[in-house]
């Protein structure tokens, strides 16, 4: 293992099992960033949908409904004024 390697999997070994948690999920969000700007990379020159490029956020909301097609009383009135 790696000097870097080593030392950040010490640290982590001290930390609560919620700290852990946090450190999980911002090396996930670093990598999910990352393989985000190479998509991007590789797709400004192949072009794509709107849903290819906000792939990312689909589904990023908590507590919402899963789905506005799927009920329209959600869209009532929605556009108008």
């Amino acid at each position: 293992m790696q000097p870097i390697q080593q030392r950040v999997v010490e640290v982590l070994q001290t930390l609560s099992s919620h700290e852990q948690q946090e450190v999980l999920d911002f090396v996930e969000f670093l990598k999910s960033k990352q393989q985000h700007a190479a998509h991007a990379q590789s797709s400004e020159k192949a072009g794509m949908s709107f849903l290819e490029a906000a792939g990312a956020y689909v589904g990023c909301l908590e507590g919402g409904p899963f789905d506005l097609s799927t009920n329209k009383a959600y869209m009532e009135g929605f556009g108008e004024e």
